[in-house]
């Protein structure tokens, strides 16, 4: 999106004023009106480390998208030079601000983290700077809208070899493509939502089964839920007492337990892959621990029952 209002610039700057095609100033400022949001949700979702997108966020940006193509279509700016210039202009650099605002205040911990000289990952340097560099290049702007158009085109060139400069001068970039340690989603889940991911568990438990896949891991699960690897986590220690393991193996156990009383034909071996273990040695550990004896005597102690 910047790129497009920056593309935008740098043919305002070398065309001729008679020759400036409108249509093109309209695209460069509608990009310009999705920068910011653009920027607000790269920095929740590296923080928040989202796999996926919400749909809050999807409607949120489909929302303005469609704002966009109905002021351009009924409004154009070749009709409406003055709307465009006088005013669309503001309100469109205002939402830009609001939302590097946003910005700012979602990193706000890494940046006071930053400004007390602590220690910070290759990551979080990265989204301070992409923050940083987002700001630089709306006050260009902020400026060039009553003083030297140019500015903010040079301004942009700078940020970006600043950033590309950053990226290869660091060995271990790769971090930068990797989850944020979890410190900054430390807060408690709220209780509504609580309920609605208990829900959803139980769900995927009881109804479908899902913790008879062997191979079930945190991220899996948690892709299943919609939510954050640690907001799985979070839900499960805060609200159930149990790490991710122990909730799993819960499950597992109950329904070996449930066949080796219904089915005296399956081999332990079976019943144990059946329920969703790996190995044999990690079903009648798991089971030990939990019910206090081996499956061999958990089923011997129901043939004396009968």
């Amino acid at each position: 999106m910047l790129s497009i209002r920056i593309g935008k610039s740098v043919y305002l700057i070398f065309t001729e004023r008679e020759h400036i095609n409108l249509t093109i100033l309209q695209i460069g400022l509608s990009g310009c009106f999705l920068i910011g949001v653009s920027l607000l949700y790269y920095i929740k979702s590296s923080l928040e480390n989202r796999n996926i997108v919400p749909k809050l966020w999807k409607l949120h940006y489909l929302t303005l998208i469609v704002i966009l193509v109905s002021l351009g279509i009924i409004l154009p700016y070749k009709t409406n030079p003055e709307l465009w210039g006088n005013y669309f202009i503001k309100f469109i650099y205002s939402s830009w601000g609001a939302y590097i605002a946003a910005s700012i205040f979602e990193i706000r911990q890494v940046v006071w983290q930053f400004i007390k000289g602590n220690k910070t990952s290759v990551k979080e340097q990265w989204l301070l700077c992409v923050v940083l560099g987002n700001l630089l290049v709306y006050a260009a702007y902020i400026i060039g809208y009553f003083h030297l158009y140019y500015v903010a085109t040079l301004v942009f060139s700078l940020v970006f070899y600043a950033l590309v400069i950053f990226l290869l001068s660091k060995k271990n970039r790769k971090i930068i493509f990797e989850e944020v340690p979890e410190k900054y989603s430390s807060k408690k889940i709220d209780s509504g939502e609580v309920d609605k991911l208990t829900v959803k568990l139980n769900k995927l438990m009881n109804e479908e089964k899902i913790y008879k896949n062997a191979n079930l891991k945190l991220k899996e699960l948690s892709k299943e839920l919609e939510v954050t690897p640690h907001k799985l986590s979070q839900l499960l220690n805060d609200n159930m007492g149990k790490s991710f393991a122990q909730y799993i193996n819960q499950f597992k156990i109950e329904e070996a337990k449930k066949l080796l009383r219904e089915n005296k034909s399956f081999t332990l071996e079976a019943i144990g892959y059946e329920s969703g273990f790996s190995s044999k040695s990690s079903f009648y550990a798991t089971f030990k621990k939990m019910v206090g004896k081996t499956p061999s005597e958990y089923k011997t102690s129901i043939l004396k029952e009968l």
